[in-house]
């Protein structure tokens, strides 16, 4: 069956959802801040866990370390690319902060990114510009956005002759907006700027190779929508780039080419690392289309069903080419944090209220395991809520 035809099979997805352990009373609608690993993958880390305690400096550095190549060749088969440009890391802050900090800037040069980025690079950027001089210009859109143009037209013009890197984010994580970043990136090639991709929300939900989005730096957590253990993630670097990017962690030789020189981390969970060949296994079998198409039509099918009640609006496009799986609402006369509160409260459904600069709503954030009837009860509360 064609993935989108596939997306509303409930006999298919049923078969998924028995593989996740999530708690049988609680409707966990925050997956985009971090998602449960199926049952395989906690078996193959709570595996390498007991194995490595039986002698730690044995298991985990003659045994388990050894892993580390092949598990960066499945990783780069997933992302499309050479296995030589990915570093496998704990998150996305840990992948995108070493380019941040890596990259070679001078007083006065600028990076532009976008006031609905993820803090913790906003940070990055602000210390760097704190202690070290360099422009940092944030443009702020307001989402949900339908045209590319205008998404790249924004950070075209905000393009001086200053401009060495602009910061663009995939999938922004309060309200799900994906950015057109292949025509944002082919916009910096032209002006010889360098891109750096938030790709946190993005990997293992959207299908793509991360080459074909043209950037030169892109880092993703793995334990979101490619269900990987807590603590894993990616850093992709270009391999021409791979020289001139310093290790945000001391390595002997930090002006290598080879992307191993990003991994000197020391001491880390060895379980974890290897977990992630699972996770891979697990969303190969499902399949990359399959699983985005899913996802979407699990975000459709609730949002589309509260949309037109009264005093409820989305925060997201329901267009394909702009969202995937996050979701943000609101119901007048309520802050996100009652909205919150009140859906848990009442409900027992788990999400997240967001106020980030000028986004204000409840994020909700299906992933495969969800049912449609966690979705029926999610609308039937809101619908409730709503009408008091």
């Amino acid at each position: 069956m064609p993935p989108k035809d596939l997306a509303s099979d409930e006999d298919y997805w049923s078969y998924i959802q028995q593989a996740y352990t999530v708690h049988p009373s609680i409707v966990n609608l925050n997956n985009g801040g971090v998602s449960p690993s199926p049952r395989i993958v906690q078996d193959a880390v709570e595996r390498y866990n007991k194995l490595s305690n039986e002698a730690p400096s044995y298991y985990m550095w003659r045994i388990l370390d050894q892993g580390r190549e092949p598990l960066r060749e499945k990783l780069a088969d997933l992302a499309g690319c050479d296995p030589e440009e990915i570093a496998i890391n704990r998150n996305s802050t840990e992948a995108l902060n070493t380019v941040i900090y890596g990259l070679d800037l001078k007083p006065g040069d600028e990076v532009i990114g976008t006031k609905q980025d993820y803090p913790n690079m906003i940070n990055a950027w602000r210390q760097r510009s704190k202690r070290e001089g360099i422009i940092y210009t944030q443009i702020s859109f307001n989402f949900p956005i339908e045209n590319d143009e205008e998404i790249v037209s924004a950070f075209e013009k905000a393009i001086t002759k200053k401009t060495k890197v602009l910061h663009i984010t995939h999938m922004v994580n309060w309200v799900g907006q994906i950015l057109p970043v292949s025509k944002i990136c082919a916009v910096a090639k032209k002006h010889g700027i360098k891109t750096i991709v938030d790709g946190a929300h993005s990997f293992g939900l959207l299908d793509f190779n991360i080459p074909d989005l043209g950037c030169d730096y892109f880092g993703t957590s793995l334990h979101k929508f490619l269900s990987a253990p807590i603590g894993s993630g990616i850093l992709y670097i270009k391999k021409e780039n791979i020289r001139d990017i310093w290790p945000l962690v001391c390595n002997d030789n930090p002006k290598s080419e080879d992307i191993r020189k990003f991994e000197s981390l020391g001491t880390r969970s060895f379980p974890i690392e290897q977990g992630i060949g699972e996770a891979i296994n697990f969303h190969q079998a499902i399949g990359s289309k399959r699983k985005e198409e899913r996802i979407r039509h699990l975000k459709n099918y609730w949002a589309g069903a509260v949309k037109d009640i009264p005093k409820v609006k989305i925060h997201t496009s329901l267009k394909d080419d702009y969202s995937c799986a996050i979701c943000g609402v609101t119901i007048d006369g309520m802050t996100p944090g009652e909205l919150d509160s009140a859906l848990f409260s009442q409900y027992k459904i788990h999400t997240v209220g967001i106020v980030w600069e000028n986004i204000s709503c409840v994020r909700i954030t299906p992933h495969v395991y969800t049912r449609k009837k966690d979705l029926d009860r999610l609308v039937h509360a809101i619908e409730t809520i709503a009408k008091k």
